[in-house]
């Protein structure tokens, strides 16, 4: 799926004019303080449900609003991007479209803090019902933290691949979290019930199994297509790069034993020390971490054939992946700009980039033009040139 459209209210400084997009290319630029980053902030809201640069829904409505919106427009994207009829509203002025093959709604009420979600009209309970028909990735400068940063980062990293990959996976591992959450409490009364702690531990033992073996589906898939990229790699630190998934405990031993061996180091902590919550993707060169050993530029690097990797594990499964790129001037040199944009092309993603000064698409894609459209931001509002 693509967005073809998008409409806003009260999001940041858009004016909320509905615009039109490629389902392929789109490029934007414009002053710092334009809006451009907003931009990218509202289509990424119908795909991850928040903000990629801050934790709080307040800190996107527009001042002395009480109720931001977001409405989207899709279509089956590359395949298929032809007009049909349709509106939506999600509590306040439709959406008005020429053809969707999906439309998508989110809302949020600042005071009562409460979310409205709608598909296609209806009203739905879960922000996975949203995300699976819109995947979004994100490269961005924090983005960059997922080598760096620790390893909550590359769980998110690898969580969002296993989402699109196997759709039970969102609702087994918000049970994990609660029954963990419950296991945590337990664990931090002082004195442990042992018959409680059994049937949390049973819970957890069952979801976990569950969560590991998505995880482990998920990563297996990304690693062929990220072993692959790395054969076209031409840097000395390919060759040495390995990439593993550690599930959050030594597997030669059921969760269930580690967790009764460690019971007294747990109750010490406070908190639950072994399972999928403590899972990572480990990254080394010749056997030392990444984080330690690589520069900045090769970090950047990595990062962004990781992102490319997860994109051809969902091209494989049919879908398209749309990738808001914000900023990747400060980031990124011409030579990685390019190497980036043709590979997202040949993958036929739907792609987004801002950048200050005006794009030249002939920078980007040297060999083969792909459609695209170009808008110049100013003042919160988009001008197609």
């Amino acid at each position: 799926m693509a967005l073809v459209k998008l409409q806003t209210e009260n999001f940041r400084n858009l004016n909320g004019a509905p615009v039109v997009f490629s389902p392929s290319m789109n490029l934007l630029y414009g002053e710092n303080g334009s809006g451009k980053t907003s931009f990218l902030e509202a289509i990424g809201y119908l795909g991850l449900g928040r903000s990629f640069r801050v934790g709080r829904h307040q800190a996107v409505c527009k001042h002395q609003s009480n109720r931001l919106t977001v409405f989207g427009g899709l279509d089956h994207g590359l395949r298929d991007h032809r007009p049909a009829t349709g509106s939506d509203s999600v509590g306040g002025e439709p959406l008005r479209a020429t053809s969707f093959a999906h439309r998508l709604g989110f809302a949020r009420d600042i005071v009562s803090k409460e979310t409205f979600l709608k598909v296609d009209g209806e009203p739905v309970r879960s922000l996975s019902a949203l995300a699976k028909h819109f995947p979004v990735s994100v490269i961005d400068p924090g983005v960059f933290d997922i080598v760096a940063g620790g390893p909550g980062k590359r769980r998110q990293f690898l969580d969002w691949a296993v989402f699109h990959v196997e759709p039970s996976f969102a609702s087994h591992w918000q049970q994990c979290q609660r029954v963990t959450s419950q296991r945590n409490q337990t664990l931090r009364n002082g004195r442990l019930d042992d018959s409680l702690m059994r049937v949390w531990d049973g819970q957890y033992v069952t979801l976990a199994t569950q969560v590991n073996e998505a995880r482990t589906t998920a990563f297996g898939m990304f690693k062929d297509a990220f072993d692959a990229l790395l054969n076209e790699v031409q840097a000395p630190w390919a060759v040495g790069m390995k990439l593993d998934f550690y599930p959050g405990w030594d597997t030669s031993q059921p969760l269930a034993d580690v967790l009764l061996q460690h019971r007294d180091q747990e109750l010490k902590m406070g908190h639950t020390l072994y399972g999928p919550n403590r899972a990572d993707i480990r990254l080394r060169f010749q056997g030392r971490p990444v984080a330690e050993t690589f520069s900045r530029g090769q970090q950047k690097t990595l990062v962004i054939l990781m992102k490319i990797a997860q994109g051809m594990v969902l091209n494989s499964l049919g879908k398209q992946v749309t990738f808001l790129l914000d900023d990747i001037n400060a980031e990124l040199d011409a030579e990685h700009r390019a190497t980036l944009a043709e590979k997202l092309r040949l993958l036929k993603c739907q792609v987004f980039i801002t950048s200050i000064e005006r794009p030249e698409p002939q920078s980007l894609w040297r060999d083969t033009m792909p459609d695209f459209k170009m808008f110049h931001v100013e003042h919160g509002g988009l001008t197609e040139e």
